[in-house]
């Protein structure tokens, strides 16, 4: 059975179409478009040139599952809508502009989902899981391979680089006032989480993606490595401040490894950075599966 996944993010709307068939999942093809919604809500209204765009988008997606006659179509959304005023009004004005029902994933959803998508796949059976997203950031506690805590932290890449950086990179005052701002919600957050035990750190998504990308090219891992040391990411935020001169090799490197986070990525890196901290961990590791593997086990398959 062919099914499409749609996932409206508040960086990115993809669209993955899978092949679905005994319990299993293969991914045949995904698109990508880096539209940064979160950058069109204004005083928490989703502007109407956000909405336009979000629908062009799931209009060509459209147009293409139907040339192929793929009919299996789950659309949702999480930060990006979640967390507007006007919730309703962009979900009434997506579904009769692109005929796609689009449900919104609350932050509970979007870890649990998370997590079914990783432990399958990471061979750990205690840890944390972080996701960063564009808006907002899951993170999850889970011990032999059951979920403890669960959180949403209402900050992402794309939300604290809108906030603090007033250029390309950030400063080192603007990454301090990131740091601060993820320190205190962290501590708001994580009261019943294992802070300081130096626990197995996973992390997903498109944020993650891409530092691990930047990590292999500045300190020449070969590609299929997972792994990052967490005093040489702290050392890739510091070279990477405005306040330093932009080597053209550094340049070279984001430009290679992070073209489609150019503006996000270390704000993201400072979230990562931040957690490994709070649970004292050396290293983290990148799961390539996550939240859509998670929501087809869950929803399609009907498997947790």
């Amino acid at each position: 059975m062919l099914y499409a996944i749609i996932d409206i993010g508040s960086s990115t709307i993809r669209m993955a179409i899978y092949n679905i068939a005994y319990g299993k999942m293969e991914m045949l093809m995904k698109k990508k478009h880096t539209v940064g919604l979160a950058a069109y809500v204004k005083d928490d209204i989703m502007q109407q040139q956000g909405i336009d765009k979000t629908c062009d988008i799931l209009n060509e997606f459209r147009d293409l599952l139907a040339d192929f006659k793929i009919t299996n179509v789950s659309a949702f959304t999480t930060a990006a809508i979640r967390n507007v005023k006007n919730q309703a009004e962009v979900i009434e004005q997506i579904q009769k502009r692109t005929t796609i029902d689009v449900c919104v994933i609350s932050g509970e959803e979007e870890a649990e989902f998370d997590f079914i998508g990783v432990v399958r796949t990471v061979g750990v059976d205690t840890g944390i899981i972080i996701d960063v997203g564009g808006g907002s950031t899951e993170l999850i506690y889970y011990k032999d391979a059951a979920i403890v805590k669960k959180t949403s932290i209402p900050v992402g890449a794309l939300s604290l680089y809108t906030k603090y950086a007033e250029d390309f990179l950030p400063s080192s005052a603007e990454i301090f006032d990131m740091q601060a701002e993820i320190k205190q919600l962290l501590k708001e957050q994580l009261q019943d989480f294992p802070a300081g035990d130096k626990l197995y750190v996973c992390a997903i998504g498109g944020t993650a993606k891409s530092a691990r990308l930047l990590y292999n090219e500045l300190f020449l891992r070969p590609d299929e490595n997972m792994t990052m040391q967490t005093d040489k990411m702290t050392d890739i935020i510091n070279k990477y401040k405005r306040d330093n001169p932009l080597s053209e090799s550094l340049a070279i490197s984001l430009l290679k490894t992070a073209p489609d986070r150019l503006k996000t990525i270390i704000p993201g890196m400072v979230i990562v950075d931040e957690v490994c901290s709070y649970f004292a961990a050396s290293e983290i590791t990148y799961s390539d599966t996550g939240m859509r593997e998670g929501f087809i086990y869950k929803q399609i398959i009907g498997e947790n």
